[in-house]
This record gives structure tokens, sequence and C-alpha cells, in this order.
């Protein structure tokens, strides 16, 4: 083979690797958006932190943020005694607020198990509760219609190798298995699982905790799950925290608590109002996000009353407007002071905050206005439109619907907005 036979042969083997990297990639993709449609769809999950931090009421972080010793702190697992069918009360809850989906702390980084552990002794069926709680959860959840979702902590401060894993090969691969090992029981003893929502990846880089052959282990067990970000690889979707922050190139959930501890935290009466919620949830289903809320049970398992409270508000709200949020597209480029937007194809969904009173106006709407509507009582909306602004007319003084009024605005085109078209028509002040 001459010098130019050998570079045409490397060219095209190149070619032939790059083109069948590019179409494992496309399948990738395709399959990934299979099995997320329903997710996109959802918009609005529930996250649950429960563990033995709940009955301390300190926040889920306590045992370290106070430097409890192991042996002290493992005390917990022998008093941990929820009341029954706790899970049904959660799952009903999220089903009146209008979430489609769960996702349940099964670990915590405290390292106790909410399920049946063949691998270790601290865990809910050995242990105060004496029952699975995982397993009470998955009914519940599937009870109401439910996705079911999984939260696992790969971080430990009970496994005595969790923190020694950084320094020591042989308890890397101890507590390595160990992880996996569990990892693989969720997966396997509970039916089909939507949803695995990996946590804190400490001490250890993704190769330390294989994490390549972990997920490979967790597609082959639920080929339809869908995985986060959080065991160092990309996963499926991101997940901003306590924050609403967009991604461009990939799925994301914005995870949000009602107060301001993940756990259930006595002291802390600094809760969300259901206004916030819906803002939050309007914000995310806009760049086309979803919104997971969390709420903290108590010791045994109860709801505190605030958190039913705004969940239930806002439930009420997405009775009458969830046709705004669910199955929402994004919405690029619509942004208003007194307003958030979502859109479903050509219909723009504008959430008034700031009610006006008897007209709402809009600026830089570049497409025509077909007709308008309130979606919480069905009524017609009457409007004028000129070249940049809509005026819908003929309204309450009083917001008509509470927290948020939301006006669906018919549109001849797929709405966009153009502030710099309103700025040009401005007049020009001589210098």
């Amino acid at each position: 083979m001459t010098r130019r036979d050998c570079l045409q042969f490397l060219a095209a083997t190149s070619a032939a690797a790059a083109a069948a990297a590019s179409a494992r990639a496309a399948a990738g993709d395709a399959d990934r958006e299979t099995r997320m449609k329903w997710w996109h769809e959802a918009r609005f999950g529930m996250f649950i932190h429960w563990g033995l931090y709940s009955q301390l009421g300190r926040h889920e972080w306590v045992m370290e943020n106070e430097g409890i010793p192991v042996a002290e702190y493992e005390k917990l697992a022998a008093t941990f005694r929820p009341k029954p069918n706790v899970a049904r009360d959660w799952a009903r809850l999220a089903k009146q607020a209008g979430q489609k989906y769960m996702v349940l702390t099964t670990k915590h980084h405290e390292g106790f198990c909410n399920f049946d552990s063949k691998l270790t002794n601290y865990c809910a069926t050995k242990q105060g509760p004496g029952r699975d709680l995982v397993r009470e959860y998955v009914e519940a959840a599937r009870a109401e219609g439910l996705r079911v979702g999984f939260y696992y902590s790969l971080m430990d401060w009970h496994h005595p190798d969790g923190a020694r894993c950084a320094t020591d090969e042989q308890a890397r691969r101890r507590f390595v298995d160990y992880i996996h090992g569990q990892i693989r029981e969720l997966l396997t003893n509970y039916g089909k699982i939507d949803i695995l929502w990996y946590d804190v990846n400490w001490p250890l880089k993704p190769d330390g905790w294989e994490s390549e052959k972990m997920n490979e282990m967790v597609y082959q067990l639920q080929p339809q799950i869908i995985v986060n970000n959080r065991n160092g690889l990309r996963g499926d979707f991101t997940t901003p925290e306590q924050t609403i922050r967009a991604s461009s190139d990939q799925a994301w959930e914005s995870c949000m608590t009602l107060n301001g501890s993940w756990g259930y935290h006595k002291a802390d009466t600094d809760w969300k109002t259901p206004r916030t919620i819906v803002r939050n949830l309007v914000t995310c289903a806009h760049d086309a996000g979803n919104y997971l809320l969390n709420i903290g049970p108590t010791g045994d398992g109860s709801i505190p009353p605030e958190s039913s409270k705004v969940l239930s508000a806002t439930g009420a709200w997405l009775q009458r407007n969830g046709e705004s949020i669910y199955k929402s597209e994004k919405c690029p480029g619509m942004r208003s002071q007194s307003a958030g937007f979502t859109r479903r194809g050509n219909t723009l969904y504008m959430h008034v905050h700031y009610w006006p009173g008897e007209t709402v106006a809009l600026g830089g709407l570049m497409c025509k206005v077909k007709s308008a509507r309130l979606p919480a009582t069905g009524k017609e909306v009457k409007f004028e439109q000129e070249a940049f602004r809509v005026r819908f007319t003929g309204l309450t003084d009083k917001a008509p619907d509470d927290p948020v009024t939301t006006i669906a605005i018919e549109c001849d085109g797929e709405p966009r907005q153009d502030m710099d078209a309103v700025r040009r028509t401005r007049p020009r002040r001589e210098v």
C-alpha cells in the first residue's frame, strides 16, 4: 500500500468512525427524548426529604452541622417510628397540588436507608420502623397515578469507608461495591422506577465512583428510567438547586425548598407563599424546565401544615390554569416587569402577578392576536392591537384570579416579542 493509499484508508476509517459516533449520538438523543417525553410534559414534581434527621427537626445536615458522633446519631434509628400510611398522605397532597411525579430520599447523607437492604442493618426494615418505607412510598405514588423517583446520596457519613475511600484503594473498592449494590437493590426490588436522582459525589471523582459502569447498570435494570447529573456525568437532566437557571443545551429541573431547609426544621418559619410558588413554576416552564418542590415531613411522617396550605393553594391555581403549564413549550424572548409567560403552540399565556386594573397591556408582540380569554373562567377578554402594543380591556379593577391571573392569547403564529422595535419608534432627541 502506497503512502497515498494509507492516507486515504486512514481518512476513510476516520470518517466512518465519526459517522458511526454521530449515528450513536443521534440514536442516544432519540432514545432520551422518548424516555423523557412524560417528564417534559409534567413540569411539576414533589421532592421529599425524610430520614432520621426528621426526628430532631434541626435541618437534614444536623449530623454534620452539630458534629454528632456516628455512635450517638445511629441511636436515632431505633426511635424512628413513622405513623402508618404517611406516604399515602404525601401522594394525595402531591396529586392535589397538581404535581405529576415524586422523588423520595431513599438514603440521605446520614447513611440510613429507608428501604430494605441486604447490605446493611442500618435500614428501615431492621430498625425502628420495622417495615419498608420506600415500598410504601412507591405503592402510594402509583395509587395516585404519579411517576416514581428515587433520590440516593452517594456520600455517606455513616459507612466506615465513606470518607476513607478517597485515600485507601481497598476502602474505595468496598464502598463503591456497597453503593452500586444498593442502587441495584433499589432498581430491582420495586418494579418500574421513573427517575434516579443522585446527590453529592464527594469524596470521589466519577472514575472513582465508576460512574459510567453505574449508569450502564441503571439503564440495563430500568431501560425507561431518566437519571440526573450528580454522579459526575452529564446524565439526562441537570439540577440547579435553590435557583432557577435554565440550561441552553440540556433538560433541566430546578429543585427548591418551601422554607430554608430540605429536611424538617421546626424553627424555620420562612415559608414561600403560593404567589412565589406559582411565579417560580411559570419561570421554569417559560424556559422548558421543571420545578421540583420539596416537603420535609416530621419524624412521624406528618406534613407540616404550612406545606399543605401552600401546595393546596398552588394546586387550586393549577386546576384553573394548568393548560398553561403542563405540556408547555419554550417561550423565548417574552419578558415583562409585571408578568411571566408560557406557551403552547401559538397560544401565549400571560401570567400577570402585578395586576394593573381594568386594562392589561403588552408591548412588542410581533404577531397578530386572534382572541384572548381567562383560562380560570373561560371568559372572553376584549383587546385592541396597535403596531407594537396589545391592550386587553374590560377587565376588573381587582385581579380576577389569585395568586396570579393568566390571560390566554391566541396568536396567528408563534408568539414573538421585539422590544427593540418598540424603542425604534421613539422620537430621537437632537443633541
